[in-house]
């Protein structure tokens, strides 16, 4: 689908559903969204505005990195949006050309982000301040803004890892664990080169309009900055929460470990005097005695209290 809105001279916001239909030069300035177009609306974006080939390829073979690219009369930006879907990172990429009159928007899914600042566009009665690079300030904006959500989950999630509140077993926390790993990773590779891509924007002298509005796009670069922090800084304490289960684990095999070489320890002698009359040989000297069963028994016993003792005094049992 293709939707133009158009902005007069006079400033009023006229609707067109209907790319054929549409006469640009009527628009002070224009926003058209390409949302999920067919093979034969693409084409529009070579006949009708006749953008250069390789900014097309990139809106056709996703996902680019976020970028940006100066062309004669507008410059192309690859954004990307993320979703979270069953503890798995979505990405979306969505594209601009912004020109002195014009923003095309490209995205071959459903966005959120840009229906909320159409759909402002559309009931917005002051519209002096508007102009192609603020939407696309307004939708940058948004999609920055939806990064914090999604992170802050990622935080709950290893809050209640690292809590173990459920008493889940080790082996299903290393899976979440690894999991809320992968997600950051995902994160990661979005929230840097975004970041990135406002470095390049507030350092660009080509962008005089970014210029003008320098402290909003400076507003979002602020954002993504401590957005990147706080991947940076979950991911460390993945990594902490890892090696102290890690730790944990080893400990508790080496406390499983000591049990069984103290009763490995207690029962030696003990088999050992078993082992010694279980011998057959019709001649023991302590065979013919009566009560030699008994004292057998009770020297076994005495010899068992007098090892556990010893190795309380050790400190084995804490």
């Amino acid at each position: 689908m293709i939707r133009t809105i158009g902005v007069t001279y006079d400033n009023e916001v006229e609707l067109n559903e209907s790319i054929d239909e549409v006469d640009f030069s009527r628009y002070r300035w224009f926003w058209t969204d390409f949302d999920q177009p067919t093979d034969h609306e693409l084409q529009h974006l070579a006949y009708t505005f006749q953008f250069h080939p390789l900014a097309i390829e990139d809106c056709i073979h996703r996902l680019q990195r976020p970028k940006l690219d100066y062309y004669d009369d507008h410059t192309f930006f690859v954004t990307h949006i993320v979703r979270e879907e069953e503890m798995e990172i979505i990405k979306e990429e969505l594209d601009f050309f912004v020109g002195d009159n014009f923003v095309v928007t490209f995205h071959n899914l459903p966005c959120t982000e840009v229906a909320q600042v159409w759909n402002r566009l559309l009931a917005y009665r002051n519209l002096e301040k508007w102009n192609p690079f603020y939407v696309f300030y307004e939708v940058l904006d948004k999609i920055v803004d939806n990064y914090f959500p999604l992170l802050y989950k990622i935080e709950d999630s290893l809050d209640r890892i690292e809590d173990n509140t459920q008493n889940k077993s080790m082996d299903h926390l290393m899976d979440e664990l690894f999991d809320t790993r992968y997600m950051l990773l995902s994160l990661r590779q979005t929230i840097n080169p975004m970041r990135d891509l406002l470095y390049r924007m507030l350092n660009s002298h080509h962008l005089n309009e970014v210029m003008e509005r320098r402290e909003y796009f400076a507003d979002i670069y602020d954002h993504l900055i401590k957005l990147s922090d706080m991947v940076t800084a979950n991911r460390e304490m993945t990594s902490d929460v890892r090696d102290s289960y890690l730790s944990l684990n080893s400990h508790q095999t080496n406390n499983v470990m000591k049990v069984l070489t103290i009763i490995t320890s207690i029962f030696a002698p003990l088999t050992f005097i078993v082992g010694i009359y279980g011998m057959n040989f019709e001649y023991i000297p302590e065979l013919g005695w009566q009560y030699g069963y008994f004292l057998t028994l009770g020297f076994m016993a005495v010899i068992a209290v007098v090892m556990f003792l010893w190795f309380r005094r050790l400190g084995w049992f804490k």
